[in-house]
């Protein structure tokens, strides 16, 4: 024979008003009226045939068959608190498992790690490389760190940190073989590309003027490699001329390794940080607000750069005219 439970919430509001002794204490910690306590606990009257508390002066009490049932229903409560505890505790002290490209990861987040761990000590971070191609699909991970395109996904959300800026780099002295006031220019030299980004090099190319047929052309004597790491290492080396996202190239910009007489362009792609449904934003938020804070100097030096290269490119312009004008004198 099988017997029904009563609902779980009118066991909620006998526990508490047993364990208070009042109605009134219950609904206060229940956040719910007087008369939702008075109903619960009519339902259990009915549920079970017989009353659970009887009036003891301008108060309640419990009866014999209510302390009956205190005893198994509060034990049973704790039991619930304690397992409910214990998976948050779980939770909270699971590390933060960041899933992030390779090149990402080697050339941006882990000259930065010390200092994340010691501004975000709470958040336990574990970092791993992404396998997925598509961000946020890695579902062992907290949270993915990626450049992508929009629309986003469903089933994720998303911090967008910044848009993303990519820009030719080569070494410094395979540079100065280049005219920095022509982008056509570099054409003449090896280029390098990866064919993780296959778009990299002809929005690079749109945004300067260059005919892509040019651009093909160059490509097609120039050097592959497969992983974006690999490029920038090649470029570093003055193998070629590579494109790459400013923000992996940052550090080699400021140490000289590599220079970018030609400037930045934004693509339509955003560094984003993917969330899961089911992660914690509790916990995924300071870390997107840590991205941010550290993603603002570097923001700030492509934008002055772009401004100083373009009035390079002026100021080449009026000694070329002043040259011509001087000429035909």
């Amino acid at each position: 024979m099988q017997h029904s439970m009563p609902p779980l919430s009118a066991l909620r509001a006998f526990e508490a008003t047993a364990r208070l002794g009042s109605v009134t204490a219950a609904a206060n910690e229940l956040s719910v009226t007087h008369g939702a306590v008075s109903r619960q606990l009519k339902s259990l009257d009915d549920h079970f045939g017989v009353a659970l508390f009887a009036k003891a002066g301008r108060g309640i009490a419990l009866t014999p068959h209510g302390e009956k049932l205190q005893i198994g229903v509060g034990e049973a409560f704790d039991r619930l608190k304690d397992s409910c505890a214990a998976l948050k505790r779980d939770v909270e002290e699971a590390p933060f498992t960041l899933a992030c490209p390779g090149s990402l990861l080697a050339r941006w987040l882990i000259p930065r790690l010390d200092r994340l761990h010691r501004e975000l000590p709470e958040l336990k971070l574990k970092v791993v490389v992404s396998e997925s191609e598509q961000p946020g699909t890695q579902t062992d991970a907290s949270a993915t760190l990626a450049f992508a395109e929009p629309p986003w996904p469903a089933g994720v959300e998303v911090f967008e940190l910044m848009a993303e800026q990519i820009c030719a780099v080569a070494s410094p002295q395979l540079a100065a073989q280049c005219d920095a006031t022509k982008p056509e220019s570099l054409l003449a030299n090896k280029l390098l590309y990866t064919s993780s980004r296959p778009q990299a090099w002809p929005q690079w190319a749109t945004a300067k003027g260059l005919e892509l047929a040019q651009l093909e052309t160059a490509l097609s004597k120039g050097q592959g490699f497969d992983h974006l790491y690999y490029l920038m290492e090649a470029a570093v080396a003055g193998l070629g001329i590579a494109i790459a996202p400013r923000l992996l190239v940052e550090d080699d910009l400021k140490s000289g390794r590599l220079v970018a007489p030609w400037g930045s362009i934004q693509t339509p792609a955003r560094l984003c940080l993917w969330l899961p449904s089911q992660t914690d934003s509790r916990r995924s938020e300071p870390l997107a607000k840590w991205l941010k804070r550290e993603l603002i100097v570097p923001r700030a030096e492509a934008e002055k750069e772009t401004l100083q290269v373009l009035q390079n490119q002026d100021l080449m312009q009026q000694i070329m005219a002043s040259s011509d004008t001087h000429n035909r004198g």
